[in-house]
Formats: C-alpha cells, sequence, structure tokens
C-alpha cells in the first residue's frame, strides 16, 4: 500500500510549483484531481511541444493524475467543486492572489463546512490576509522570483548574472507546499482538524539562498559571481584537459590539495607554496593557480585525468549534456526509468527519489486535457443528462 493511498487532492493549478508538488502527492498514491479550464487547460500544456508534440514540463508535472475541465466563473462550478470538495482531503491552489478567495475557495470560507480540509495556497509573495505585504498582488513567474531574491546576483560570470536552466523558484516552492502537506496530513492524524498552508515563492527561494544571505551578513561583500566555479574555494570547478573535453572537480580541504598537488599535478611542492597554501590564499591567486594546473593538464586526456583525480581521491564529475544524462550509466544500472503513458504514447520518466523499498512509487499516464471529466462527473452524482448539458453549456 502507497503512503497516500485513500487521499483525495484537489488542485486548481497552473505551471510549475502547484502541479510538481501534487504530482509527488500522487506518487506517493494520492489521487489528484486536476481543475481545468475548457479548451486550452493549464498552460503549461502549451509552452513546447518537445516530448512527441506534448509540452516538457507538462509531462514532468502531470503525470497519475485525472482531468476535469472546468470554467471555474460559470454558474455551475461552484455546484461542481462543492461536490470535489465534499470528499477531498487536500486543496492546492495557485491562481491569482486573492482569486480562491473570491471564488469562495479560501481556508477561512471552507473551514466550517469542511474542518478537515487542508488548504493550500501557493503564490508569488504570500497571501495571507492578516498580512498581506506590499508585494501580494505582483505578478510573480520564476525568472522574476530567482531575481526578486537575490539569485541573480551571485549566479553567471563576473560580467553577467545568469538564471538558473531549470525553474528553480518554483520547484522550491513546490517542494515546501509537497513537505508541508505530508506535514499537516500528520498533524490531520493526531488532531482530525486540517490546516491553511501559505507557500511563498520569494520566502521559498530566500531560504535557498542560504550561506550567499549569510556570507554578505552585516554589509560583508557578497560571493563574487563565478560562472561555473565556485565562488569561495578553490580549485573547484570546470578545468580543460588537453583533448579539449572538459572536467568538474572540486577540493574541500588542506588534505585534499596536498594529494592533488602530489598525485595529480605531480608537483607536491607546490602544496606549502606560501600563495597557495590555504583557501583563501588560492581563491585570492586564482589565475595563477589556474594557469599552473592549465598547463598541467595540457598533456592529459580527460580519460587519463579522471583515472588520476580517481586514483587520487579528488573529487570531479563529468560536464554532461542532456543526452548524457538521458544515457547516465549510474542511471541505468539503478534502474530509474520507467517507461509511462501519455496521450502521445509511452515516454520515460525517472522514478521518484528516495522512496522506500515497501512500495512502487505511482507512476501512471499523463492525462489528455478533460480526460476524466465524465467519470468524475457521473461518480459526483451527475446524470448522463446534466454531464451533456455541462458540455453544452461550456462548463466543461
Amino acid at each position: 500500500m502507497r503512503p497516500l493511498e485513500g487521499i483525495t487532492v484537489v488542485t486548481l493549478e497552473h505551471a510549475i510549483a502547484a502541479p510538481f508538488c501534487t504530482r509527488q502527492l500522487a506518487d506517493l498514491g494520492a489521487r489528484v484531481i486536476k481543475v481545468e479550464r475548457p479548451g486550452v487547460g493549464d498552460f503549461a500544456r502549451a509552452y513546447d511541444t518537445r516530448v512527441h508534440g506534448l509540452a516538457s514540463h507538462f509531462v514532468w508535472t502531470n503525470r497519475s493524475k485525472e482531468s476535469l475541465t472546468l470554467d471555474l466563473k460559470h454558474a455551475a462550478a461552484p455546484e461542481v467543486l462543492a461536490r470535489l470538495l465534499a470528499n477531498a482531503d487536500v486543496l492546492v491552489q495557485n491562481l491569482a492572489p486573492g482569486a480562491a478567495a473570491r471564488l469562495g475557495l479560501s481556508y477561512e470560507a471552507l473551514a466550517a463546512a469542511h474542518p478537515k480540509l487542508i488548504v493550500c495556497d501557493i503564490s508569488g509573495y504570500g497571501d495571507d490576509p492578516a498580512a498581506p505585504g506590499p508585494y501580494r498582488d505582483k505578478k510573480a513567474y520564476d525568472l522574476l522570483i530567482q531575481s526578486e531574491a537575490g539569485f541573480l546576483s551571485i549566479t553567471g560570470s563576473a560580467d553577467e548574472p545568469a538564471k538558473a536552466g531549470c525553474s528553480i523558484a518554483d520547484i522550491a516552492a513546490g517542494m515546501y507546499a509537497y513537505s508541508n502537506i505530508l506535514a499537516a496530513l500528520m498533524q490531520r492524524g493526531k488532531t482530525g482538524l486540517g490546516c491553511r498552508i501559505d507557500v511563498s515563492m520569494l520566502e521559498s527561494m530566500v531560504e535557498w539562498m542560504s550561506y550567499p544571505l549569510y556570507y554578505a551578513f552585516d554589509g560583508a561583500a557578497p560571493p563574487p559571481r563565478a560562472g561555473a566555479a565556485h565562488a569561495t574555494i578553490y580549485p573547484y570547478g570546470p578545468f580543460t584537459a588537453g583533448d579539449g573535453r572538459s572536467v568538474m572537480l572540486g577540493l574541500q580541504n588542506e588534505r585534499e590539495w596536498q594529494r592533488f598537488c602530489a598525485e595529480v599535478l605531480l608537483q607536491p611542492a607546490l602544496a606549502s607554496d606560501e600563495r597557495f597554501n590555504a583557501n583563501a590564499k588560492r581563491v585570492a591567486a586564482k589565475p595563477q593557480l589556474k594557469a599552473l594546473i592549465t598547463a598541467a593538464f595540457a598533456s592529459l586526456t580527460l580519460d587519463a585525468l579522471v583515472a588520476r583525480l580517481d586514483g587520487a581521491q579528488i573529487a570531479n564529475a563529468s560536464v554532461n549534456t542532456m543526452s548524457d544524462v538521458w544515457a547516465h550509466p549510474q542511471l541505468k544500472a539503478r534502474d530509474r526509468w520507467v517507461q509511462i503513458d501519455t496521450p502521445a504514447g509511452p515516454v520515460p520518466a525517472l522514478r521518484p527519489p528516495g522512496m522506500p523499498d515497501s512500495f512502487e512509487a505511482r507512476m501512471d499516464a499523463v492525462p489528455a486535457l478533460g480526460q476524466h471529466a465524465d467519470a468524475i462527473l457521473a461518480e459526483l452524482g451527475y446524470g448522463a443528462d446534466e454531464i451533456a448539458r455541462l458540455h453544452a453549456d461550456a462548463a466543461v
């Protein structure tokens, strides 16, 4: 039995943060009913067509869900939602700030009739009516939050900031929503009562800023932008071998620095060189040290260099492309890929990380838009004629 079997999640979601949260709840066995706009659905369905004509973001975040189309502004919508919520355990939404409240779907509006319901609101800047803050109604997209949280100020090269290559602010918010919903379910098991969860993308991303914030504590200078290298440890970053291929290596302490000099560079005296015999000195003398390392690596192929690094127990990694990751030998050896169904045919999907071996994660199909509407409506007590009328009225 999966941990969340028997738990029903109703979600008014789009884009990434909420769908990523609810997909992980589905991985654990929850029934997730995704409410989508008739005709177009979650706008992430149209982000691109890279997966057999389907959008890459949507395929990633929406497997194992049921799709119910519903025009939330239609006169019939409140009754459909009321019937859905009568048997729901969790409501998740990342509509515009205040939109859920206007639809009568705030925790305050629902708690009396549904005392066990957990309501999770995900927004850019937080949506607490008691403390809305001046940013509550600002539009918030992933890149905007990366910028607002200071992430861009420490990411990129010395000459230009760069965003993360994936939706890191959305992912952060989705992870906090997911973990706090699990905690709320545990708490409800003790108290019998639901609660409200208010997840802010900004707060999630600021939490992830971690050491850079403290590094710049009390007006101190922040970590410099260092491209793919570590900003405050050296040598730690990408280096090129003599055959033009790159390796990512990282040294964490003085013991490793001594082994690196003796067994990789074959220059043991360099370890005690006054210019480089402490990390702070190596960071300050980065250009000179990089030149020495690059010269030593110039006579080695990447394979030979990695062999030396591994022999010296110096941490290193390949600078992989997306194609490399699809074919990664470690993921293959650990059987991490499975096939899932989509409206466009089967595609590979990564097994959820960290699942216990006591159950198999749920890995069901990515739904077509409105695929489950009729079945869900029938389950809610609507007759065939009523369902046909809802379709005719473009309510679903």
